[in-house]
């Protein structure tokens, strides 16, 4: 016989909602969801806006590990039998809304609603394949391609309730990040957006938009002409020393892992 309690639960409604053990923050851009080393204690459920990870090395290095959409949840290694210091720092790109869950009550509830724990098991697994591509993406792709799938998942092309226009104006981001995010230079990004641009792939002065013709890069590399010849020229042997530091750099962090 079915628990009534189970059977009235509703997840976009918890979630959406403020209660015991959890509450719902709101972050201008800029601001800090939690800090790298700071107690892992709480997870976010990002309601609306955009976020992202960044790590600092020792040497006071930074860099982009990914962006958060809505419907992303954060900071969930808290959930962990021993939870300890986050290892990267979250920040709100654009305002944000996000629900905050104590560490006792998501247990709680993924213990006790199975509906509530289908949909966070399918957001780590969405999350984890996201990272395995991110992997391959930064092994395999060369840097134009790299950037051209950034700037298509932060225009969240062929994502659940997008819009059904042509092209999408994304978030505030600078060149600098977008070239820590795939890892490159900013001379190199500020390369391939003029491209990008001369082609009709994206618009920009402050602000970018993104267009829905530039999947071409990623799907069939459909970058002609003159300008096709002369970047491939540029980035002959570019991409494949940078490649070889990506794939070393790789290889260095799972020997020590």
């Amino acid at each position: 016989m079915k628990n009534p309690a189970q059977t009235a639960f509703d997840p976009e409604a918890y979630l959406a909602t403020a209660g015991v053990g959890r509450k719902i923050v709101r972050f201008m851009e800029g601001h800090v969801l939690f800090s790298q080393g700071s107690r892992c204690d709480s997870v976010f459920y990002l309601q609306k806006g955009r976020a992202r990870l960044t790590i600092v090395s020792a040497a006071g290095k930074e860099a982009t590990i990914t962006v958060f959409t809505a419907g992303d949840f954060i900071g969930e290694a808290c959930i962990a039998a021993a939870a300890g210091p986050h290892l990267a720092t979250a920040t709100a790109v654009t305002g944000c809304s996000a629900l905050k869950m104590e560490r006792k009550e998501i247990i709680r509830v993924l213990h006790e609603q199975r509906a509530f724990s289908d949909l966070f098991i399918a957001s780590l697994l969405v999350r984890s394949m996201r990272t395995q591509a991110d992997l391959v993406d930064q092994l395999f792709n060369s840097s134009e391609k790299r950037l051209a799938r950034v700037l298509l998942l932060m225009a969240e092309f062929g994502q659940p309730g997008e819009v059904a226009d042509d092209k999408t104006l994304i978030p505030p981001i600078t060149q600098q990040a977008l070239a820590e995010m795939i890892g490159t230079t900013r001379p190199r990004v500020s390369f391939f957006m003029n491209r990008f641009r001369k082609l009709g792939y994206v618009e920009y002065k402050e602000r970018i938009y993104v267009h829905r013709a530039l999947l071409n890069v990623i799907l069939h590399d459909q970058v002609s002409g003159a300008n096709f010849q002369n970047a491939s020229l540029l980035d002959e042997g570019r991409d494949e020393s940078e490649a070889a530091r990506h794939r070393a750099k790789s290889l260095r962090a799972i020997s020590r892992s």
